[in-house]
């Protein structure tokens, strides 16, 4: 089930094309592994801060032999403020968090007319919203909603697709924690 998920994300062009893209929040690898080895030309970067999950995805990357995937044991806010800024054409996320707080993330690590692709679960109007009137304030702008559960073994899954409109906005990213502490919108 998450590698029929995580394979759905090759339904937006722009992550299939992409040569650079960063999974923020990988957690157990899904969907960085997943797009590593579907998109054998593109550098795949899975993001993650806990220590434990990132032993777990090099584990998997070596016994797998998925020669473009790195991992990183980063927070995206530190990897944004130094040499990830605005170095990814596509960045991912799967169930990490409200969609403000994952535009205010991939902001700064996106180039110039990068995507954002999240996994979300049922849409959620209001969460839409707050993305809505934060998209100006993080450069970033709501282009599509693709309903995919059924190819992806969920009832509720979307993919919404993000797409950087200009350049990373000075004041960010944030302290680590506050996109998520304070979400904008």
């Amino acid at each position: 089930m998450h590698v029929e998920d995580s394979l759905t994300g090759l339904e937006v062009e722009a992550l299939r094309d992409a040569d650079r893209i960063a999974d923020i929040g990988s957690g157990a690898g899904f969907p960085a592994l997943v797009l590593a080895v579907a998109l054998p030309r593109s550098r795949v970067d899975a993001i993650e801060s806990v220590g434990r999950k990132c032993e777990f995805i090099q584990r998997a990357i070596d016994a797998a032999g998925i020669a473009n995937a790195t991992v990183l044991n980063a927070r995206s806010e530190e990897l944004a403020a130094g040499e990830g800024r605005e170095a990814y054409d596509a960045v991912t996320a799967r169930a990490v968090g409200r969609l403000s707080t994952l535009a205010e993330l991939a902001s700064p690590l996106l180039k110039e007319d990068g995507v954002l692709v999240a996994w979300k679960g049922k849409r959620d109007e209001d969460e839409e919203q707050q993305l809505a009137r934060a998209g100006e304030q993080l450069a970033m702008k709501l282009e599509d909603v693709r309903a995919v559960g059924d190819r992806a073994g969920s009832k509720h899954r979307h993919l919404y697709v993000l797409h950087k409109l200009a350049p990373t906005p000075s004041e960010l990213p944030r302290r680590a924690g506050m996109a998520k502490k304070r979400p904008r919108g």
